[in-house]
């Protein structure tokens, strides 16, 4: 039998399209018709993209023409899909904040390394140079910066803006902090999801009255999780400094911290690396160093993976009861710790100028969530 190319016209207008209510024929679905004896080629394009969708077309297509046109007919059916393009409803664009000139994410990928150490003795080196100096302290989950800054029974003021309510940072040795510490009590566990944390640092970033800052230093949470996306989401990053004792343990974890910042979906500069916790010196026998962690760990990785070496840290008892106490150690002045710091300030300060003379500005990235899964993209 030879089939007609308006015979099969008449039984697919019989046919209605998934979720679109025509027929495929009117709709315009129906794109093209080939006949050649008994056999028949059906091009159609709908725009429900599920699978059953596609299937459940197919099976009508080739039982309507079996029924009323030729039971033994052989079709051959082509189905696109054509679904609209619909805008993520989580995207959230990134913009710079009036005002701040560079903003520095200090990371780490394990707990327990001194990232928040690093961060607040970076902060209180770049103040004594006479840099415009604030630190988010985005550690939602173990804030600790504003002991750090012994201003941990203060609360933020709020302040009018332009006609907008905004939050004071809290001022301390001419560093402007904020932290979610501030707004909780200090036996109170912060148990969020990841929307609210991120909720909580987007108001921090955008609903305060930084002012003029040249350099905002975000101290990170350990890892690679939902809080460092929500972060590289609202903010263009400058650049990165990782944090990371000589132990391979720690290492092994802030080359992960090192490979999120690199990949090429979020392409944040990695500035370089601070060994924290290098070596002991006891306080009896100033001149010996004992290598607890090991030796050169974090310098040997920073060699590997072709990223600046920032310096190293000792581990130094005074280190902790400052951090302690509320006077972050690069405070004492004429000290080994001081020069120890100032060393690593002066390298970070070096690396983000050659940053920004030599690289353009850094995008916030932007993360969409389709059928489940995460996409990173700029």
């Amino acid at each position: 039998m030879k089939l007609n190319k308006q015979d099969i016209l008449n039984a697919l207008s019989m046919i209605t399209v998934p979720g679109e209510g025509q027929n495929m024929v009117e709709s315009g679905a129906v794109t093209n018709v080939v006949t050649f004896a008994d056999e028949v080629i059906v091009d159609i394009t709908i725009k429900n993209p599920s699978l059953q969708a596609k299937k459940k077309t197919e099976v009508e297509i080739l039982k309507t023409i079996h029924n009323k046109v030729y039971e033994k007919a052989k079709i051959k059916i082509n189905v696109k899909v054509d679904a609209p393009k619909v805008k993520p409803k989580n995207e959230i664009k990134g913009k710079p904040i009036p005002g701040i000139q560079n903003i520095i994410a200090v990371a780490s990928g394990k707990g327990g390394v001194g990232k928040s150490t690093i961060t607040a003795n970076l902060a209180v080196t770049l103040a004594k140079m006479g840099f415009k100096v604030g630190i988010l302290d985005a550690d939602i989950y173990g804030p600790s910066i504003p002991i750090m800054f012994d201003v941990a029974d203060e609360k933020p003021l709020a302040v009018n803006i332009g006609g907008k309510s905004k939050m004071k940072p809290i001022e301390n040795y001419g560093v402007k902090v904020l932290s979610i510490g501030f707004f909780t009590k200090p036996d109170q566990a912060v148990i969020w999801r990841g929307p609210m944390a991120s909720k909580a640092l987007n108001q921090m970033i955008f609903d305060a009255a930084w002012d003029e800052i040249d350099f905002l230093l975000l101290d990170l949470p350990p890892g690679t999780g939902d809080i460092h996306l929500s972060i590289m989401q609202s903010l263009p990053i400058t650049g990165a400094v990782v944090v990371s004792t000589p132990q391979n343990v720690a290492l092994a974890d802030a080359k992960k911290g090192v490979a999120m910042f690199q990949q090429d979906s979020i392409n944040v500069p990695v500035l370089g690396i601070v060994e924290n916790m290098a070596y002991f010196t006891p306080e009896e026998l100033p001149e010996n160093k004992y290598y607890i962690f090991g030796k050169e760990g974090a310098k040997n990785l920073a060699k590997d993976l072709e990223i600046p070496f920032l310096g190293e840290v000792p581990l130094i008892q005074s280190i902790r009861e400052s951090g302690d106490f509320g006077r972050p150690a690069a405070m004492q002045s004429a000290t080994y710790l001081e020069n120890a710091f100032e060393k690593i300030t002066q390298n970070v300060v070096q690396e983000v100028v050659k940053r920004n003379t030599n690289l353009p500005p850094t995008e916030a990235i932007k993360i969409t969530t389709m059928a489940g899964c995460s996409a990173v993209k700029r």
